[in-house]
Protein backbone atom coordinates (compact mmCIF):
# COMPACT_ATOMS: atom_id res chain seq x y z
CA UNK A 1 0.00 0.00 0.00
CA UNK A 2 1.29 3.55 -0.91
CA UNK A 3 0.85 5.83 1.71
CA UNK A 4 -0.23 9.47 0.48
CA UNK A 5 -0.35 12.51 2.54
CA UNK A 6 -2.54 15.40 0.13
CA UNK A 7 -1.72 19.06 0.64
CA UNK A 8 -3.76 21.62 -0.70
CA UNK A 9 -5.54 24.50 1.09
CA UNK A 10 -8.98 24.46 -0.91
CA UNK A 11 -11.14 21.65 1.01
CA UNK A 12 -13.02 21.04 -1.72
CA UNK A 13 -10.59 20.20 -3.85
CA UNK A 14 -8.34 18.29 -1.28
CA UNK A 15 -12.02 16.06 -0.38
CA UNK A 16 -12.89 15.08 -4.27
CA UNK A 17 -9.03 13.82 -4.54
CA UNK A 18 -8.95 12.15 -1.73
CA UNK A 19 -11.83 10.38 -2.74
CA UNK A 20 -10.43 10.13 -5.83
CA UNK A 21 -7.19 8.23 -4.75
CA UNK A 22 -9.28 6.21 -2.01
CA UNK A 23 -10.71 4.53 -5.32
CA UNK A 24 -6.99 2.94 -5.77
CA UNK A 25 -6.72 -0.53 -4.43
CA UNK A 26 -2.50 0.21 -3.69
CA UNK A 27 -2.84 3.74 -2.45
CA UNK A 28 -4.50 5.29 0.90
CA UNK A 29 -4.59 8.96 1.94
CA UNK A 30 -3.23 8.73 5.44
CA UNK A 31 -2.73 12.59 6.12
CA UNK A 32 -4.42 15.73 5.07
CA UNK A 33 -2.97 19.23 5.66
CA UNK A 34 -4.05 22.91 4.53
CA UNK A 35 -0.66 24.44 4.57
CA UNK A 36 3.22 24.27 4.24
CA UNK A 37 3.87 24.47 8.02
CA UNK A 38 0.81 22.05 8.45
CA UNK A 39 2.21 20.12 6.04
CA UNK A 40 5.87 19.07 7.78
CA UNK A 41 4.03 18.65 10.95
CA UNK A 42 1.50 15.81 9.62
CA UNK A 43 4.41 14.38 7.55
CA UNK A 44 6.63 14.30 10.54
CA UNK A 45 3.43 12.36 12.44
CA UNK A 46 2.47 9.54 9.86
CA UNK A 47 5.79 9.60 7.78
CA UNK A 48 4.42 9.17 4.42
CA UNK A 49 5.75 7.37 1.46
CA UNK A 50 4.04 9.89 -1.07
CA UNK A 51 3.32 13.92 -0.51
CA UNK A 52 1.28 15.64 -2.93
CA UNK A 53 1.39 18.95 -2.62
CA UNK A 54 -0.37 22.55 -4.26
CA UNK A 55 2.29 25.20 -5.02
CA UNK A 56 0.25 28.25 -3.33
CA UNK A 57 -0.66 28.47 -0.11
CA UNK A 58 -1.19 29.98 2.55
CA UNK A 59 1.94 30.51 5.22
CA UNK A 60 4.67 29.55 2.35
CA UNK A 61 4.52 27.61 -1.07
CA UNK A 62 4.72 24.01 -1.14
CA UNK A 63 7.78 23.84 -2.96
CA UNK A 64 9.56 24.87 0.53
CA UNK A 65 7.33 22.88 2.28
CA UNK A 66 8.23 20.18 -0.29
CA UNK A 67 12.12 20.48 0.77
CA UNK A 68 11.78 20.65 4.19
CA UNK A 69 9.70 17.60 4.21
CA UNK A 70 12.26 16.04 2.22
CA UNK A 71 15.36 17.24 4.14
CA UNK A 72 13.02 15.85 7.43
CA UNK A 73 12.22 12.42 5.63
CA UNK A 74 15.18 12.04 2.84
CA UNK A 75 12.47 8.46 1.96
CA UNK A 76 9.89 10.40 1.33
CA UNK A 77 9.03 11.19 -2.21
CA UNK A 78 7.59 14.86 -2.76
CA UNK A 79 5.11 15.45 -5.97
CA UNK A 80 4.24 18.62 -6.86
CA UNK A 81 0.51 19.15 -8.05
CA UNK A 82 -0.62 22.60 -9.46
CA UNK A 83 -3.08 24.59 -11.18
CA UNK A 84 0.05 27.09 -12.35
CA UNK A 85 2.01 25.27 -14.68
CA UNK A 86 4.61 27.77 -14.50
CA UNK A 87 8.21 26.94 -15.40
CA UNK A 88 9.71 28.43 -12.94
CA UNK A 89 7.63 26.69 -10.33
CA UNK A 90 8.88 23.08 -11.88
CA UNK A 91 12.67 24.48 -12.25
CA UNK A 92 12.20 25.43 -8.65
CA UNK A 93 10.57 22.58 -7.55
CA UNK A 94 13.24 19.83 -9.29
CA UNK A 95 16.22 21.56 -7.54
CA UNK A 96 13.99 21.50 -3.62
CA UNK A 97 14.15 17.76 -4.41
CA UNK A 98 10.65 17.49 -6.10
CA UNK A 99 10.48 14.08 -8.20
CA UNK A 100 6.90 14.64 -10.01
CA UNK A 101 5.36 18.25 -11.51
CA UNK A 102 2.12 17.88 -12.19
CA UNK A 103 -0.76 19.95 -13.63
CA UNK A 104 -4.55 19.67 -12.11
CA UNK A 105 -6.25 19.62 -15.07
CA UNK A 106 -4.38 16.39 -15.96
CA UNK A 107 -6.84 13.08 -15.98
CA UNK A 108 -6.99 11.36 -12.21
CA UNK A 109 -6.23 7.96 -13.62
CA UNK A 110 -2.49 9.54 -14.47
CA UNK A 111 -2.28 11.04 -10.57
CA UNK A 112 -2.68 7.45 -9.62
CA UNK A 113 -0.21 6.32 -12.35
CA UNK A 114 2.18 9.12 -11.45
CA UNK A 115 1.94 8.47 -7.53
CA UNK A 116 2.87 4.63 -8.24
CA UNK A 117 6.17 5.34 -10.74
CA UNK A 118 6.85 7.89 -8.48
CA UNK A 119 7.20 5.26 -5.18
CA UNK A 120 9.25 2.63 -8.05
CA UNK A 121 11.79 5.71 -8.31
CA UNK A 122 10.54 7.49 -11.76
CA UNK A 123 10.87 10.72 -12.17
CA UNK A 124 7.27 12.33 -13.60
CA UNK A 125 7.09 15.62 -15.25
CA UNK A 126 4.49 17.28 -17.63
CA UNK A 127 6.17 17.03 -21.06
CA UNK A 128 4.42 20.46 -21.77
CA UNK A 129 5.96 21.74 -19.06
CA UNK A 130 9.20 20.17 -19.21
CA UNK A 131 9.61 21.70 -23.22
CA UNK A 132 8.17 25.18 -21.87
CA UNK A 133 11.13 25.37 -18.82
CA UNK A 134 13.45 23.85 -21.42
CA UNK A 135 13.15 26.98 -24.12
CA UNK A 136 12.37 29.62 -20.95
CA UNK A 137 15.70 29.01 -19.62
CA UNK A 138 17.06 29.59 -15.81
CA UNK A 139 15.72 31.51 -13.36
CA UNK A 140 17.64 34.96 -14.09
CA UNK A 141 17.16 36.31 -10.54
CA UNK A 142 19.57 35.84 -7.00
CA UNK A 143 17.40 34.39 -4.25
CA UNK A 144 17.98 37.88 -2.85
CA UNK A 145 16.26 40.08 -6.11
CA UNK A 146 13.68 37.63 -5.50
CA UNK A 147 13.08 38.27 -1.91
CA UNK A 148 13.31 41.94 -2.09
CA UNK A 149 11.03 42.06 -5.18
CA UNK A 150 8.67 39.70 -3.48
CA UNK A 151 8.15 42.14 -0.45
CA UNK A 152 7.30 44.90 -3.32
CA UNK A 153 4.65 42.74 -5.08
CA UNK A 154 2.25 44.13 -2.98
CA UNK A 155 2.93 47.58 -3.77
CA UNK A 156 5.04 48.99 -0.34
CA UNK A 157 7.50 51.15 -0.49
CA UNK A 158 11.56 51.09 -0.37
CA UNK A 159 11.62 52.01 2.98
CA UNK A 160 8.76 49.78 4.05
CA UNK A 161 10.43 47.05 1.79
CA UNK A 162 14.22 48.17 3.59
CA UNK A 163 12.45 47.28 6.83
CA UNK A 164 11.13 44.11 6.40
CA UNK A 165 14.26 42.70 5.26
CA UNK A 166 16.83 44.32 7.34
CA UNK A 167 18.56 46.06 4.34
CA UNK A 168 19.06 50.21 3.32
CA UNK A 169 16.77 51.68 0.60
CA UNK A 170 20.13 51.99 -1.63
CA UNK A 171 20.10 48.22 -1.32
CA UNK A 172 16.51 47.67 -2.40
CA UNK A 173 17.05 50.25 -4.87
CA UNK A 174 19.87 48.22 -6.22
CA UNK A 175 18.61 44.98 -5.84
CA UNK A 176 14.83 46.14 -7.68
CA UNK A 177 16.89 48.16 -10.52
CA UNK A 178 18.84 44.87 -11.07
CA UNK A 179 15.66 42.46 -10.80
CA UNK A 180 14.01 45.24 -13.47
CA UNK A 181 16.89 45.06 -15.94
CA UNK A 182 16.61 41.08 -15.51
CA UNK A 183 13.35 40.72 -16.54
CA UNK A 184 13.29 43.42 -19.28
CA UNK A 185 10.95 45.07 -17.41
CA UNK A 186 10.19 49.23 -17.29
CA UNK A 187 9.06 49.63 -13.39
CA UNK A 188 8.74 47.52 -10.37
CA UNK A 189 5.70 46.42 -11.02
CA UNK A 190 6.33 44.64 -14.48
CA UNK A 191 9.15 43.43 -13.01
CA UNK A 192 6.79 41.46 -10.51
CA UNK A 193 4.47 40.56 -13.02
CA UNK A 194 6.78 38.86 -14.97
CA UNK A 195 8.09 37.14 -12.38
CA UNK A 196 4.85 35.62 -11.05
CA UNK A 197 4.04 34.54 -14.75
CA UNK A 198 7.34 32.69 -15.27
CA UNK A 199 7.02 31.38 -11.80
CA UNK A 200 10.42 33.71 -10.52
CA UNK A 201 9.00 34.30 -7.16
Amino acid sequence: MIRVLLVEDQAMVRGALASLLGLEPDIEVVGEAASGPEALAVALGIRPDVVLLDVEMPGGDGITAGARIREALPGCHIMILTTFGRPGYLRRAMEAGAVAFLVKDSPARELAAAIRRVRDGERVIDPGLAAAALSAGPNPLSPRERNVLAAAADGSTIADVAGSLHLSEGTVRNYLSSAIQKTHARNRIEAVQRAQTHGWL
